[in-house]
């Protein structure tokens, strides 16, 4: 299976922090599994660790150099990702999300045929098959 993970995912997985889920971490270290890191994460945590390093644990630099290490592959976005951002439909009932992060990542698994592996509760409400909570 081909994975995207998400940003905290990302970085949980990275640190080898215990609040990386079970089921994520199982989908990380199986070999069948191609996991991807994006252009859209670094850019997220390049924006955070600006405002606020001191929360955020990388800089854009030791991210990137950190995903290379593990062995990620990099997705980069191209137009076709973020012309599907405008896909992306909320259930009615669902709760409101504003993330662009979120929206684009998703919008990237979809056109690529990856599962998104996210931690976010909100995410789901996208309705999306290639969401995939852990």
């Amino acid at each position: 299976m081909k994975l995207l993970l998400d940003t905290h995912i990302l970085i949980w997985a990275l640190a080898d922090d215990q609040k990386l889920p079970q089921k994520a971490r199982e989908l990380i270290l199986d070999a069948n599994n191609e996991v991807c890191a994006s252009t859209v994460s670094l850019w997220e945590v390049v924006i955070k660790h600006a405002l606020h390093p001191n929360e955020m644990p990388y800089s854009g630099k030791d991210f990137y150099d950190a995903c290379g290490r593990a062995g990620f592959d990099l997705l980069t976005v191209n137009a076709a990702h973020v012309l599907a951002v405008e896909s992306l439909r909320r259930d009615d009932n669902a709760p409101p999300h504003k993330d662009p992060f979120d929206r684009l990542l998703i919008a990237q698994a979809k056109t690529e045929g990856l599962a998104f592996v996210t931690h976010d509760a909100l995410l789901s409400g996208y309705g999306e098959s290639c969401v995939l909570s852990v």
